[in-house]
């Protein structure tokens, strides 16, 4: 057993739900996130309100499952990822488990 992170924008939120499908994960988790990138000092100097929160609306989900299952999510989040026009691509990480109860 494995643990499987995964952050998505907003706007492909309804994909990965579809590709944790297909892959067979049925149980996971997920919450709302903002998501930030590294903004160079001039972009922020630049804001009129530069104290106001900039992230962009993000979904994490995350699921305690087989590798078997994370190898079919992998290959169809990277088939869904070659196709963007965005620079927002699905990311997804796995974690080993060392102990669980």
């Amino acid at each position: 057993m494995k643990l499987l992170i995964v952050t998505v924008v907003e706007q492909f939120e309804k994909e990965i739900l579809r590709l944790f499908k297909e892959a067979n994960i049925e149980s996971f988790s997920g919450s709302d996130i903002d998501g930030y990138k590294n903004q160079t000092s001039m972009i922020r100097t630049s804001s009129w309100f530069p104290s106001q929160k900039s992230g962009v609306e993000s979904s994490l989900f995350f699921s305690f499952t087989d590798e078997e299952k994370i190898d079919v999510l992998f290959g169809l989040i990277k088939e869904f990822n070659k196709s963007l026009e965005t620079n927002n691509p699905i990311k997804a990480i796995v974690v080993p488990i060392e102990k669980s109860i």
